[in-house]
Protein backbone atom coordinates (compact mmCIF):
# COMPACT_ATOMS: atom_id res chain seq x y z
CA UNK A 1 0.00 0.00 0.00
CA UNK A 2 1.30 3.49 -0.80
CA UNK A 3 2.17 5.74 2.14
CA UNK A 4 -0.58 8.33 2.62
CA UNK A 5 -1.15 8.66 -1.13
CA UNK A 6 -4.44 8.62 -3.02
CA UNK A 7 -5.01 9.20 -6.71
CA UNK A 8 -6.20 12.72 -7.49
CA UNK A 9 -9.82 12.57 -8.73
CA UNK A 10 -10.12 13.26 -12.45
CA UNK A 11 -12.40 16.22 -11.73
CA UNK A 12 -9.55 17.92 -9.83
CA UNK A 13 -7.14 17.71 -12.77
CA UNK A 14 -7.47 20.81 -14.92
CA UNK A 15 -7.25 20.43 -18.71
CA UNK A 16 -4.42 22.48 -20.21
CA UNK A 17 -5.49 24.42 -23.32
CA UNK A 18 -3.44 23.20 -26.26
CA UNK A 19 -2.90 19.67 -24.88
CA UNK A 20 -4.84 16.47 -25.58
CA UNK A 21 -4.19 12.90 -24.41
CA UNK A 22 -5.28 9.75 -26.26
CA UNK A 23 -5.10 6.30 -24.64
CA UNK A 24 -5.33 2.81 -26.15
CA UNK A 25 -4.69 -0.88 -25.53
CA UNK A 26 -1.98 -2.07 -27.91
CA UNK A 27 -1.03 -5.40 -26.31
CA UNK A 28 2.60 -4.33 -26.07
CA UNK A 29 3.40 -6.86 -23.36
CA UNK A 30 0.10 -8.04 -21.92
CA UNK A 31 -3.41 -7.97 -23.33
CA UNK A 32 -6.20 -6.12 -21.62
CA UNK A 33 -4.36 -3.07 -20.27
CA UNK A 34 -3.97 0.49 -21.45
CA UNK A 35 -0.33 0.67 -22.54
CA UNK A 36 -0.18 3.25 -25.33
CA UNK A 37 -0.55 7.01 -24.87
CA UNK A 38 -0.29 9.90 -27.28
CA UNK A 39 0.18 13.47 -26.05
CA UNK A 40 -0.87 15.92 -28.78
CA UNK A 41 0.31 19.55 -28.75
CA UNK A 42 -1.25 22.45 -30.59
CA UNK A 43 0.95 24.37 -32.99
CA UNK A 44 3.01 27.03 -31.25
CA UNK A 45 3.75 24.94 -28.15
CA UNK A 46 7.32 24.87 -26.82
CA UNK A 47 9.01 21.96 -25.06
CA UNK A 48 11.92 21.32 -22.70
CA UNK A 49 13.20 18.16 -21.08
CA UNK A 50 15.85 16.34 -19.10
CA UNK A 51 16.85 12.70 -19.30
CA UNK A 52 18.64 9.93 -17.46
CA UNK A 53 22.35 10.19 -16.70
CA UNK A 54 22.62 6.42 -17.08
CA UNK A 55 25.21 5.87 -19.85
CA UNK A 56 23.25 2.81 -21.00
CA UNK A 57 20.30 4.97 -21.94
CA UNK A 58 17.35 3.57 -23.86
CA UNK A 59 16.73 4.06 -27.58
CA UNK A 60 13.81 6.49 -27.07
CA UNK A 61 15.98 8.66 -24.82
CA UNK A 62 18.60 8.90 -27.55
CA UNK A 63 15.99 9.84 -30.14
CA UNK A 64 14.30 12.37 -27.85
CA UNK A 65 17.63 14.12 -27.40
CA UNK A 66 18.13 14.20 -31.18
CA UNK A 67 14.65 15.53 -31.88
CA UNK A 68 14.82 18.16 -29.14
CA UNK A 69 18.12 19.41 -30.55
CA UNK A 70 16.45 19.72 -33.97
CA UNK A 71 13.35 21.27 -32.39
CA UNK A 72 15.24 24.50 -31.67
CA UNK A 73 15.68 24.96 -35.42
CA UNK A 74 12.24 23.80 -36.56
CA UNK A 75 9.61 26.42 -37.19
CA UNK A 76 6.88 23.78 -36.67
CA UNK A 77 8.16 22.51 -33.30
CA UNK A 78 7.32 19.32 -31.39
CA UNK A 79 3.72 18.25 -32.03
CA UNK A 80 3.33 14.95 -30.16
CA UNK A 81 4.78 12.59 -27.59
CA UNK A 82 4.35 8.83 -27.90
CA UNK A 83 4.52 6.74 -24.71
CA UNK A 84 4.39 2.97 -24.31
CA UNK A 85 4.56 0.82 -21.20
CA UNK A 86 5.53 -2.83 -20.88
CA UNK A 87 8.75 -2.54 -22.89
CA UNK A 88 11.65 -0.16 -22.16
CA UNK A 89 13.38 -0.56 -25.54
CA UNK A 90 16.68 -0.35 -23.64
CA UNK A 91 19.67 -2.61 -24.19
CA UNK A 92 18.38 -3.19 -27.71
CA UNK A 93 21.20 -1.64 -29.78
CA UNK A 94 20.72 -0.48 -33.37
CA UNK A 95 17.54 -2.56 -33.70
CA UNK A 96 15.99 -0.65 -30.80
CA UNK A 97 16.78 2.68 -32.44
CA UNK A 98 15.20 1.47 -35.69
CA UNK A 99 12.03 0.38 -33.87
CA UNK A 100 11.74 3.66 -31.96
CA UNK A 101 12.18 5.62 -35.19
CA UNK A 102 9.56 3.45 -36.90
CA UNK A 103 7.11 4.29 -34.12
CA UNK A 104 7.77 8.02 -34.61
CA UNK A 105 7.26 7.63 -38.37
CA UNK A 106 3.96 5.80 -37.84
CA UNK A 107 2.57 8.57 -35.65
CA UNK A 108 3.96 11.33 -37.90
CA UNK A 109 2.11 9.80 -40.85
CA UNK A 110 -1.15 9.80 -38.89
CA UNK A 111 -0.67 13.46 -37.94
CA UNK A 112 0.82 14.64 -41.23
CA UNK A 113 3.92 16.04 -39.52
CA UNK A 114 7.64 15.26 -39.65
CA UNK A 115 8.94 12.27 -37.60
CA UNK A 116 11.36 14.73 -35.95
CA UNK A 117 8.33 16.47 -34.45
CA UNK A 118 7.54 13.34 -32.40
CA UNK A 119 9.19 12.47 -29.06
CA UNK A 120 9.08 8.75 -28.09
CA UNK A 121 9.11 7.36 -24.53
CA UNK A 122 9.16 3.76 -23.32
CA UNK A 123 9.09 2.08 -19.91
CA UNK A 124 9.03 -1.55 -18.85
CA UNK A 125 11.24 -4.59 -19.31
CA UNK A 126 14.81 -4.03 -20.54
CA UNK A 127 16.51 -5.98 -23.39
CA UNK A 128 13.37 -7.04 -25.22
CA UNK A 129 12.53 -5.94 -28.80
CA UNK A 130 9.93 -3.18 -28.98
CA UNK A 131 6.82 -4.44 -30.83
CA UNK A 132 6.56 -1.32 -32.95
CA UNK A 133 4.01 -3.00 -35.21
CA UNK A 134 1.59 -3.22 -32.27
CA UNK A 135 2.25 0.43 -31.47
CA UNK A 136 1.46 1.41 -35.07
CA UNK A 137 -1.70 -0.71 -34.99
CA UNK A 138 -2.84 0.94 -31.76
CA UNK A 139 -2.34 4.53 -32.89
CA UNK A 140 -5.72 5.04 -34.61
CA UNK A 141 -7.56 4.10 -31.41
CA UNK A 142 -5.32 6.35 -29.31
CA UNK A 143 -5.84 9.29 -31.65
CA UNK A 144 -9.60 8.74 -31.76
CA UNK A 145 -9.58 8.89 -27.96
CA UNK A 146 -7.67 12.21 -27.77
CA UNK A 147 -9.31 14.65 -25.33
CA UNK A 148 -8.26 17.57 -23.18
CA UNK A 149 -9.66 15.97 -20.01
CA UNK A 150 -7.76 12.67 -20.29
CA UNK A 151 -5.01 13.46 -17.76
CA UNK A 152 -6.24 10.96 -15.15
CA UNK A 153 -6.46 8.14 -17.69
CA UNK A 154 -3.02 9.06 -19.02
CA UNK A 155 -1.58 8.84 -15.50
CA UNK A 156 -2.99 5.31 -15.26
CA UNK A 157 -1.80 4.30 -18.73
CA UNK A 158 1.88 5.08 -18.04
CA UNK A 159 1.99 2.98 -14.84
CA UNK A 160 4.08 -0.20 -14.52
CA UNK A 161 4.56 -1.44 -10.94
CA UNK A 162 2.89 1.71 -9.59
CA UNK A 163 -0.16 1.07 -7.42
CA UNK A 164 -1.54 4.64 -7.62
CA UNK A 165 -1.81 6.98 -10.59
CA UNK A 166 0.22 10.13 -9.93
CA UNK A 167 -1.26 13.42 -11.14
CA UNK A 168 -1.55 16.94 -9.73
CA UNK A 169 -2.89 20.25 -10.96
CA UNK A 170 -3.22 23.90 -10.01
CA UNK A 171 -4.09 27.33 -11.36
CA UNK A 172 -2.34 30.64 -10.78
CA UNK A 173 -2.70 34.18 -12.12
CA UNK A 174 0.01 35.78 -14.25
CA UNK A 175 -0.35 39.28 -15.67
CA UNK A 176 -4.04 39.25 -14.81
CA UNK A 177 -4.62 35.98 -16.73
CA UNK A 178 -5.47 32.53 -15.40
CA UNK A 179 -2.72 29.96 -16.02
CA UNK A 180 -3.14 26.19 -15.67
CA UNK A 181 -0.44 23.66 -14.70
CA UNK A 182 -1.05 19.89 -14.74
CA UNK A 183 1.44 17.06 -14.47
CA UNK A 184 1.64 13.28 -14.29
CA UNK A 185 4.45 10.85 -13.49
CA UNK A 186 5.09 7.16 -13.06
CA UNK A 187 7.66 5.28 -11.04
CA UNK A 188 7.87 3.01 -8.02
CA UNK A 189 11.12 1.06 -8.42
CA UNK A 190 14.47 1.53 -10.17
CA UNK A 191 14.31 5.04 -8.77
CA UNK A 192 17.30 7.22 -8.17
CA UNK A 193 16.58 9.63 -10.99
CA UNK A 194 19.72 11.77 -10.80
CA UNK A 195 17.91 14.11 -13.23
CA UNK A 196 14.20 13.45 -13.37
CA UNK A 197 11.98 10.44 -12.84
CA UNK A 198 11.08 7.24 -14.62
CA UNK A 199 8.60 9.23 -16.74
CA UNK A 200 7.10 12.64 -16.03
CA UNK A 201 5.06 15.06 -18.14
CA UNK A 202 3.97 18.55 -17.12
CA UNK A 203 2.11 21.11 -19.22
CA UNK A 204 1.03 24.70 -18.79
CA UNK A 205 -0.75 27.14 -21.06
CA UNK A 206 1.67 29.88 -19.97
CA UNK A 207 3.65 31.88 -22.54
CA UNK A 208 7.31 30.98 -22.01
CA UNK A 209 10.18 31.67 -24.36
CA UNK A 210 11.53 28.53 -26.05
CA UNK A 211 15.00 29.64 -24.96
CA UNK A 212 13.98 29.20 -21.30
CA UNK A 213 12.38 25.75 -21.53
CA UNK A 214 15.54 23.67 -21.13
CA UNK A 215 16.68 25.75 -18.16
CA UNK A 216 13.23 25.56 -16.58
CA UNK A 217 13.11 21.76 -16.97
CA UNK A 218 16.55 21.40 -15.38
CA UNK A 219 15.73 23.66 -12.46
CA UNK A 220 12.40 21.94 -11.80
CA UNK A 221 14.03 18.50 -11.87
CA UNK A 222 16.86 19.65 -9.63
CA UNK A 223 14.41 20.80 -6.96
CA UNK A 224 12.15 17.76 -7.09
CA UNK A 225 12.96 14.54 -8.96
CA UNK A 226 16.67 14.91 -8.18
CA UNK A 227 15.79 14.74 -4.49
CA UNK A 228 14.13 11.32 -4.38
CA UNK A 229 15.31 7.74 -4.21
CA UNK A 230 13.59 4.40 -3.68
CA UNK A 231 16.41 1.93 -4.27
CA UNK A 232 19.38 3.87 -5.64
CA UNK A 233 19.05 2.46 -9.18
CA UNK A 234 19.15 5.05 -11.97
CA UNK A 235 16.85 3.92 -14.78
CA UNK A 236 17.85 3.66 -18.42
CA UNK A 237 14.68 5.51 -19.46
CA UNK A 238 14.27 8.46 -17.07
CA UNK A 239 12.60 11.38 -18.85
CA UNK A 240 10.93 14.54 -17.56
CA UNK A 241 9.23 16.80 -20.09
CA UNK A 242 7.61 20.20 -19.74
CA UNK A 243 5.33 21.91 -22.27
CA UNK A 244 4.15 25.52 -22.57
CA UNK A 245 1.32 25.98 -25.07
CA UNK A 246 1.28 29.82 -25.16
CA UNK A 247 -2.50 29.98 -24.92
CA UNK A 248 -2.84 31.98 -21.69
CA UNK A 249 -3.35 35.72 -22.22
CA UNK A 250 -0.42 37.23 -20.34
CA UNK A 251 2.80 38.93 -21.52
CA UNK A 252 5.43 36.37 -22.61
CA UNK A 253 7.95 35.31 -19.97
CA UNK A 254 11.45 36.06 -21.25
CA UNK A 255 13.30 35.58 -17.94
CA UNK A 256 12.83 33.16 -15.04
CA UNK A 257 14.03 35.97 -12.78
CA UNK A 258 11.11 38.23 -13.70
CA UNK A 259 8.15 38.41 -11.33
CA UNK A 260 6.02 36.23 -13.61
CA UNK A 261 8.94 33.88 -14.26
CA UNK A 262 9.48 33.33 -10.54
CA UNK A 263 5.77 32.83 -9.90
CA UNK A 264 5.40 30.28 -12.70
CA UNK A 265 8.53 28.37 -11.68
CA UNK A 266 7.37 28.24 -8.03
CA UNK A 267 3.97 26.86 -9.04
CA UNK A 268 5.48 24.29 -11.42
CA UNK A 269 8.02 23.28 -8.76
CA UNK A 270 5.18 22.63 -6.32
CA UNK A 271 3.60 20.20 -8.80
CA UNK A 272 6.98 18.60 -9.59
CA UNK A 273 7.67 18.03 -5.89
CA UNK A 274 4.22 16.49 -5.38
CA UNK A 275 4.89 14.13 -8.29
CA UNK A 276 8.37 13.24 -7.05
CA UNK A 277 7.21 12.59 -3.51
CA UNK A 278 4.31 10.51 -4.82
CA UNK A 279 6.85 8.19 -6.45
CA UNK A 280 8.54 7.63 -3.08
CA UNK A 281 5.22 7.19 -1.28
CA UNK A 282 4.37 4.52 -3.87
CA UNK A 283 7.85 2.96 -3.75
CA UNK A 284 7.74 -0.78 -4.32
CA UNK A 285 6.77 -2.31 -0.99
CA UNK A 286 7.12 0.99 0.89
CA UNK A 287 5.53 1.38 4.32
CA UNK A 288 7.30 4.57 5.47
CA UNK A 289 7.88 7.97 3.82
CA UNK A 290 11.14 9.43 5.09
CA UNK A 291 12.44 12.98 4.76
CA UNK A 292 16.19 13.30 5.27
CA UNK A 293 17.31 16.86 5.95
CA UNK A 294 21.04 17.55 6.27
CA UNK A 295 22.01 20.91 7.74
CA UNK A 296 25.27 22.70 8.37
CA UNK A 297 27.19 21.52 5.33
CA UNK A 298 29.72 23.55 3.41
CA UNK A 299 27.65 23.19 0.21
CA UNK A 300 24.31 21.83 -0.94
CA UNK A 301 26.14 19.10 -2.83
CA UNK A 302 27.83 17.99 0.41
CA UNK A 303 24.49 17.89 2.20
CA UNK A 304 22.95 15.81 -0.62
CA UNK A 305 25.92 13.43 -0.52
CA UNK A 306 25.28 12.70 3.14
CA UNK A 307 21.51 12.51 2.69
CA UNK A 308 21.80 10.00 -0.16
CA UNK A 309 24.28 7.86 1.83
CA UNK A 310 21.59 7.53 4.50
CA UNK A 311 18.75 7.08 2.00
CA UNK A 312 20.57 4.33 0.06
CA UNK A 313 21.73 2.29 3.04
CA UNK A 314 19.94 -1.10 3.08
CA UNK A 315 20.66 -1.32 6.82
CA UNK A 316 19.03 2.05 7.49
CA UNK A 317 16.06 1.31 5.21
CA UNK A 318 15.37 -2.12 6.71
CA UNK A 319 15.61 -0.69 10.23
CA UNK A 320 12.89 1.79 9.30
CA UNK A 321 10.74 -1.03 7.93
CA UNK A 322 11.12 -2.94 11.20
CA UNK A 323 10.55 0.21 13.31
CA UNK A 324 13.86 -0.68 14.97
CA UNK A 325 15.65 2.40 16.38
CA UNK A 326 19.08 1.02 15.49
CA UNK A 327 20.12 4.58 14.79
CA UNK A 328 23.86 4.03 14.87
CA UNK A 329 23.32 2.87 11.26
CA UNK A 330 22.47 6.46 10.32
CA UNK A 331 25.66 7.78 11.90
CA UNK A 332 27.66 5.08 10.12
CA UNK A 333 26.18 6.21 6.78
CA UNK A 334 27.12 9.80 7.53
CA UNK A 335 30.65 8.62 8.19
CA UNK A 336 31.08 6.74 4.92
CA UNK A 337 29.39 9.38 2.75
CA UNK A 338 32.84 10.49 1.56
CA UNK A 339 32.98 13.97 3.11
CA UNK A 340 36.58 15.09 3.51
CA UNK A 341 37.81 16.12 6.98
CA UNK A 342 34.42 15.40 8.58
CA UNK A 343 34.59 16.03 12.34
CA UNK A 344 32.34 13.50 14.05
CA UNK A 345 32.39 15.51 17.30
CA UNK A 346 30.31 18.22 15.58
CA UNK A 347 27.54 15.90 14.33
CA UNK A 348 24.04 15.96 15.82
CA UNK A 349 21.18 13.61 14.89
CA UNK A 350 17.44 14.11 15.39
CA UNK A 351 14.56 11.75 14.66
CA UNK A 352 11.57 14.07 14.35
CA UNK A 353 11.51 15.83 17.75
CA UNK A 354 13.82 13.32 19.44
CA UNK A 355 17.42 14.43 20.01
CA UNK A 356 19.27 11.16 19.41
CA UNK A 357 22.96 12.01 19.15
CA UNK A 358 24.91 15.10 20.17
CA UNK A 359 28.51 15.87 19.24
CA UNK A 360 28.84 12.44 17.66
CA UNK A 361 27.62 10.42 20.65
CA UNK A 362 24.35 9.34 22.24
CA UNK A 363 22.45 12.27 23.70
CA UNK A 364 22.28 12.08 27.49
CA UNK A 365 18.47 12.29 27.50
CA UNK A 366 17.84 9.87 24.64
CA UNK A 367 15.92 6.69 25.45
CA UNK A 368 15.15 3.99 22.91
CA UNK A 369 11.41 4.14 23.61
CA UNK A 370 11.35 7.67 22.17
CA UNK A 371 13.18 6.51 19.05
CA UNK A 372 10.83 3.58 18.56
CA UNK A 373 7.80 5.85 18.96
CA UNK A 374 8.96 7.86 15.95
CA UNK A 375 10.06 4.80 13.96
CA UNK A 376 6.51 3.42 14.12
CA UNK A 377 5.13 6.48 12.31
CA UNK A 378 4.31 6.28 8.61
CA UNK A 379 6.09 9.60 8.00
CA UNK A 380 9.45 10.34 9.58
CA UNK A 381 11.91 13.25 9.53
CA UNK A 382 15.63 12.53 9.93
CA UNK A 383 17.74 15.62 10.67
CA UNK A 384 21.52 15.56 10.60
CA UNK A 385 23.57 18.61 11.59
CA UNK A 386 27.15 18.52 10.30
CA UNK A 387 28.41 21.68 12.00
CA UNK A 388 30.57 22.67 9.02
CA UNK A 389 28.72 25.56 7.37
CA UNK A 390 25.34 27.05 6.49
CA UNK A 391 24.18 24.85 3.58
CA UNK A 392 20.99 22.76 3.85
CA UNK A 393 19.43 20.19 1.53
CA UNK A 394 16.69 17.55 1.61
CA UNK A 395 16.15 14.11 0.08
CA UNK A 396 12.97 12.01 0.21
CA UNK A 397 13.08 8.22 0.43
CA UNK A 398 11.23 5.18 1.79
CA UNK A 399 11.94 2.01 3.73
CA UNK A 400 12.90 -1.36 2.24
CA UNK A 401 10.45 -4.17 2.87
CA UNK A 402 9.93 -7.84 2.04
CA UNK A 403 7.54 -6.81 -0.71
CA UNK A 404 10.26 -4.90 -2.57
CA UNK A 405 12.13 -8.18 -3.05
CA UNK A 406 8.95 -10.04 -4.04
CA UNK A 407 7.91 -7.40 -6.59
CA UNK A 408 11.29 -7.34 -8.28
CA UNK A 409 11.79 -11.09 -8.13
CA UNK A 410 8.51 -11.47 -10.05
CA UNK A 411 8.84 -8.40 -12.29
CA UNK A 412 8.86 -10.32 -15.59
CA UNK A 413 6.27 -12.88 -14.56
Amino acid sequence: MPVNLLATPAAELFPVPGVRWGIAEAGIRKAGRKDLSVLLLDEGSVVGGVFTQNRFCAAPVQICREHLALHCGLTQGIRAMLINTGNANAGTGADGLMRARASCIALAQQLNVSPEQILPFSTGVIMEPLPHDRIAAGLPAALADARRDNWARAAEAIMTTDTVAKAFSKRITLGGASVTITGISKGAGMIRPNMATMLGFMATDACVSQALMGQLARELAEGSFNRVTVDGDTSTNDSFMIVATHQARHPPIESLNSADGRALKAAMLEIAQQLAQAIVRDGEGATKFITIRVEGGRSGQECRQVAYAIAHSPLVKTAFFASDPNLGRILAAVGYAGIDDLDQTLIDLYLDDVFVAQHGGRHAAYVEADGQRVMKQSEILVRVRLGRGDAVDTVWTCDLSYDYVKINADYRS
